[in-house]
């Protein structure tokens, strides 16, 4: 593995397309003081506000760092079974990595942008993110020394701007999953050598940083967490994507729903994988070049600049072009035929000058136009999605993944979709 910085590092991915295989989850760098984006729109146009308060009254839990308020806020209607002939819904899930706010305006752009549009998304929290770096030693991961960490701890602000931006984030509906802690990819203490028991030490840990937040760091001027973390957390997404197949069996047993881990994932219908829904990223069309590129910011920026972060600024905007329509054409490629859920994948980072950042805006925005056009696109986390393909019958999902990537359902949804308990005519075309 290559370092592309201390606190990120480059994996890589299994797949058709090994030049698009390339997987990062590089960790926050940037302590740029730009104001953070401006306000948007959620539902009544009223301007969002970053200090939402609770519906409920608050009831603490454990020493007070998270609390029990009740029902989440602006979460979708109760999900139904598609009927007879029903066209699926479109899902479109933005997830990002790590989740912590350094000064640069990031977390809180998107929260706006997300509330602009009435979306949700999921955000994975790094615990560390909430660890003072003075109480490092807190922190015992597996296969690597006390207190090591490959991505780098947070400030004390930047604690509590993270602190404040996932709690914003929760009461505006969103979902806060985990993407661990250390972020190991490399080496003997890899994340993809550790076993089902260290996993549940680090996911143990992970939760255990996140609800004693304030023991760790004495503050009390500080909201809690509206959230009860341990019903909360539901999925996580691991550091470069390795190690799922040892995770997986902890995941289970903890009850969780899904996992987003896998390398190399393909536009079709999901299936469990050791009964957890496996929503892996997906390779997606890459404008100009023969091969995909996987559905993260990451590898857009490993195909292009060959992992530089910085690379000459000439590049800038014909990379930002590129990076944009490879998520709007990942999107109509689903939309316009199998309709699978489209899962996107980024971080909080200003890479080659933000480009990604201003790239993944594009693509939300071009895709946030169709739902707001009419069409049955859904903007949803996760654990939402989750939500409604658990309740849809198993002979549709079955016929839904007959469906490849591109694939038209022959004679239309209508018709392909009338008895789900015929197998599909061979005559699917492709889009």
């Amino acid at each position: 593995m290559r370092a592309i910085t201390r606190r990120g590092a480059l994996g890589l991915g299994a797949g058709a397309a090994a030049a698009a295989g390339l997987v990062g989850c590089g960790s926050l760098t940037s302590t740029d003081p730009s104001p953070a984006g401006g306000s948007g729109k959620h539902g009544s146009g009223k301007k969002g506000s970053p200090s939402p308060s609770a519906t409920a009254t608050a009831k603490p839990i454990g020493d007070g760092s998270t609390s029990f308020t009740g029902k989440q806020p602006h979460q979708p209607a109760k999900p139904v079974p598609l009927e007879p002939g029903q066209e699926p819904p479109q899902f479109v899930v933005f997830s990002w990595d790590g989740a912590g706010e350094v000064g640069n305006g990031l977390f809180p752009r998107f929260l706006d942008l997300a509330k602009e549009h009435g979306a949700s998304m999921t955000f994975f929290l790094s615990g560390l993110y909430l660890l003072p770096e003075s109480k490092k030693r807190l922190y015992d991961p597996p296969n690597n020394p006390v207190g090591a960490s490959d991505i780098g701890y947070l400030t004390d602000e930047h604690v509590k701007m993270t602190l404040t931006n996932v709690r914003r984030a929760w009461l505006e509906g969103h979902e806060i999953g985990t993407h661990f802690n250390g972020h190991f990819c490399g080496g003997s203490g890899s994340v993809g050598n550790w076993t089902p028991a260290q996993w549940r030490s680090e996911i143990d840990q992970a939760k255990k940083f996140v609800k004693e937040w304030r023991t760790n760091t004495g503050w009390t001027d500080l909201a809690a967490l509206p959230f009860d973390y341990d019903k909360e957390l539901v999925g996580g997404r691991t550091p470069c994507l390795l190690g799922q197949d040892n995770l997986l069996p902890t995941a289970k047993a903890l009850g969780w729903r899904y996992d987003a881990s896998s390398p190399g994932g393909r536009q079709v219908w999901p299936e469990k994988k050791q009964g957890i829904w496996d929503l892996p990223l997906q390779q997606i069309p890459f404008p100009g070049r023969s091969f995909e590129v996987l559905s993260m910011d990451y590898n857009m920026l490993a195909n292009q600049s060959v992992n530089s972060t910085n690379a000459p600024s000439h590049n800038y905007p014909g990379w930002r072009k590129q990076s944009a329509q490879a998520y709007i054409q990942g999107f109509r490629r689903a939309y316009e035929s199998n309709r699978a859920p489209f899962f996107v994948g980024n971080h909080f980072e200003h890479w080659n000058g933000g480009i990604y950042m201003d790239a993944v805006e594009e693509a939300f925005r071009h895709i946030a136009a169709e739902k707001e056009s009419g069409a049955d696109v859904r903007l949803v986390s996760f654990r939402q999605f989750v939500d409604w393909i658990d309740v849809q019958k198993p002979e549709v999902l079955d016929k839904l993944r007959t469906l490849d990537v591109g694939q038209r359902p022959a004679g239309g949804w209508k018709e392909f979709m009338k008895d789900s308990t015929t197998s599909p005519s061979p005559s699917a075309s492709a889009a």
